[in-house]
């Protein structure tokens, strides 16, 4: 679970997206000026920060000046292509123009913080060890027999950890964009995965939703 920073001084807009991050199973901080954005940077660290431009008291490529190390959506109504180009030139990792699809948000979200945990190839979940790198997976030790599905599965939840992810986003990036099954498919694969690796408490089921692999 990742605590997300949303600065957007519009009020409703504010609360859907904290609605939003509480579906996907996150932590949204939220913010109506730049100043109190900076203070929430200073007191949290958040793991990522969804940022409109137009604020009250200060704009949001300020902002961004001051929040260098942490990555950025732009989130804004302003969709002129030198504001594009500003945001993404300043350090923005994407640009969103409102109105926007939840969907889509959601979608933009999960690619930047699973760009953030990329570089990690060696997990340990309970007595399970994950070795992406080595395509190597042991319980207590000793070597555990997955299938190839099996392993591409548990690399995708591996690669959106603390993230909750539908079961058709289960399929298409476990399956492939062209596989046409059901989402059954996706509950028999999990069954199988916590009974192998004992990860039960692990991965979380997300009611009427998907999965969410805690660690």
């Amino acid at each position: 679970m990742a605590e997300i920073l949303i600065v957007e001084d519009d009020k409703s807009i504010n609360e859907l997206i904290q609605r939003t991050l509480r579906m996907m199973g996150h932590t949204g901080l939220p913010a109506y000026t730049g100043r109190e954005a900076l203070e929430v940077v200073e007191k949290k660290r958040p793991a990522l920060i969804l940022l409109d431009i137009s604020l009250p008291d200060m704009n949001g490529f300020e902002v961004m000046k001051e929040t260098e190390d942490i990555p950025v959506i732009c989130v804004t109504a302003r969709d002129e292509i030198p504001d594009r180009v500003k945001g993404l030139m300043a350090g923005a990792e994407d640009y969103i123009v409102k109105p926007f699809a939840l969907e889509e948000l959601s979608a933009r979200i999960q690619v930047v913080l699973r760009r953030e945990q990329r570089e990690q190839t060696l997990y340990t979940l309970g007595g399970t060890e994950v070795d992406i790198r080595r395509s190597s997976v042991k319980r207590d030790g000793e070597p555990v027999e997955l299938t190839h599905r099996e392993y591409t599965l548990l690399k995708v939840l591996l690669e959106n950890r603390n993230i909750a992810l539908s079961r058709s986003q289960i399929l298409d990036l476990a399956w492939g964009l062209d596989y046409y099954g059901d989402d059954r498919t996706v509950d028999v694969h999990i069954r199988r995965l916590r009974q192998k690796l004992g990860l039960e408490e692990q991965i979380k089921t997300i009611f009427k939703y998907g999965y969410r692999l805690e660690m």
